[in-house]
């Protein structure tokens, strides 16, 4: 099992910055990869992000490329979603989730397990 807690959430204007932190624990040396995905009201989850552990090879959606950055500090193992330039339409719930096993980073279905999700509001 792996355990994911984020944090770091919360309301900022439009043009502004926040900074997601998504602590695990468990059995992290079963990690492949960490992704970010967001939900929006009324909307399916979406693909934010993601990194590998071991090569740290990193892919992001098209839609935050540029202004999102993902990182990791393995001696904390917690990963981070820095978001720049925020705009009204990032508004969702973040979730952060791992994956045990190689696959597609961008799919939902690739990760075995989930936080429980932290709002960000971007107001316009």
């Amino acid at each position: 099992q792996v355990q994911l807690v984020e944090s770091g959430g919360g309301l900022v204007q439009a043009g502004g910055s926040l900074r997601l932190s998504c602590a695990t624990s468990g059995r992290t040396f079963s990690v492949y990869a960490m992704g970010w995905f967001r939900q929006a009201p009324g909307k399916e989850r979406e693909f934010v992000v993601a990194i590998t552990w071991i090569s740290s090879m990193t892919y992001y959606a098209d839609s935050v490329k540029g202004r999102f950055t993902i990182s990791r500090d393995n001696a904390k193992n917690t990963v981070y979603l820095q978001m720049n330039s925020l705009k009204p339409e990032d508004t969702a719930v973040y979730y952060c989730a791992a994956a045990t096993r190689p696959g597609v980073v961008g799919a939902d279905t690739q990760y075995d397990y989930w936080g429980q999700g932290t709002q960000v509001t971007v107001s316009s």
